[in-house]
């Protein structure tokens, strides 16, 4: 399996906006299972972009 188009095209918006505010990306993963990519990036950040393309900010605040 892999991410639809509007997951990668989420994707690349998403990294473009970490990298433009010079945030490094630590983990970038593909979950076969739930159909969901998810990022690690800074410090806190934690995003889920999910099958339909839309994302969110994981609501972890134990970091």
């Amino acid at each position: 399996m892999i991410p639809t188009v509007e997951q990668m095209l989420v994707c690349v918006r998403v990294c473009q906006t970490l990298s433009n505010f010079y945030t490094d990306i630590h983990l970038f993963r593909y979950d076969e299972k739930r159909k969901e990519i998810y990022i690690l990036a800074g410090d806190t950040i934690g995003i889920t972009i999910f099958e339909n393309g839309h994302w969110e900010f994981d609501d972890d605040t134990e970091a």
